[in-house]
Order: C-alpha cells, then structure tokens, then sequence
C-alpha cells in the first residue's frame, strides 16, 4: 500500500497595480500606434512617403472597416 503525503500548494501572489500599469500604458500607446498606421497612414497625414505602409496593412484596413479607397 502507498502512503501518499499531498504537499500544499502555493498559491500565486496577485501583480501589484504600479508593476502592471507601465506595461499597460506601453501596450496602449502600442495599439494606438498600430491604428494609426492602419486607418490613417495615407494621404495628408503619411509619415513616410509612397504608398508602401498603406500597401502592406491593406487587407488590415478592410479588416476592421476603413475606407482607403
């Protein structure tokens, strides 16, 4: 017969809000970033010049519902 000794289990610890904040506030600016360059980067307000950005998210832009064209 086998004795079985069941040790306790840790329970994790929960992530303190000041730890989790600047990564919350690096991934916000990151989908804002990401937004821009997906709805916006044409036209008057393209940061690089020619039509490579708007070519390479385009199925993006259709995606979530931004006219291009």
């Amino acid at each position: 017969m086998n004795d079985t000794v069941f040790q306790p289990v840790a329970e994790p610890a929960p992530i303190p809000l000041r730890e989790l904040l600047p990564w919350a506030v690096f991934g916000g600016l990151m989908l804002l970033l990401a937004i821009y360059f997906v709805g916006a980067e044409q036209g008057a307000t393209s940061i690089f010049p020619g039509m490579y950005v708007h070519e390479f998210v385009h199925d993006g832009r259709h995606l979530l519902g931004f006219p291009c064209h």
